[in-house]
């Protein structure tokens, strides 16, 4: 996949994995225990590597995924410092959606699955364009 189309599909993944995100939030009732816990900071993990794909398009997808593991752990380290102009911040909609509210040991767990998924879905894309010789008959 050249540069060019990787950051397009990364764009374009961006809005759609927000939507679920969001949905498994809002629905939380209706989904499985376990998936309304965690697949929101899952999905996360997931839209933060694919905004770095998408700034860095001819990134490798290990680089990649460890520029955006990085970014996750650094947000999520972030909500143990509380000043009022930060705690502020997060009091907003999209402050609270961005950088969160409380530390959380399981949120990296599920940041680190978004990301690997985003890992991998950055390599398969490369093995299976055309012309490439992991191409699928």
């Amino acid at each position: 996949m050249t540069p060019t189309r990787r950051r397009l599909v990364s764009l374009a993944a961006i809005p759609l994995v927000i939507l679920i995100g969001l949905a498994s939030r809002r629905y939380a009732t209706a989904l499985p225990p376990f998936v309304a816990a965690y697949a929101g900071d899952t999905l996360y993990g997931l839209m933060i590597c694919l905004g770095v794909s998408a700034l860095a398009p001819g990134g490798g997808a290990l680089r990649v995924g460890s520029i955006a593991w990085g970014i996750c752990v650094l947000i999520e380290l972030s909500q143990l410092y509380h000043a009022p102009w930060i705690d502020a911040l997060r009091r907003t909609r999209l402050g609270g959606l961005v950088l969160g509210f409380g530390f959380l040991w399981s949120d990296l767990a599920c940041y680190a699955t978004g990301v690997a998924l985003g890992v991998v879905m950055l390599s398969g894309s490369r093995k299976l364009t055309p012309g490439s010789d992991a191409e699928v008959p």
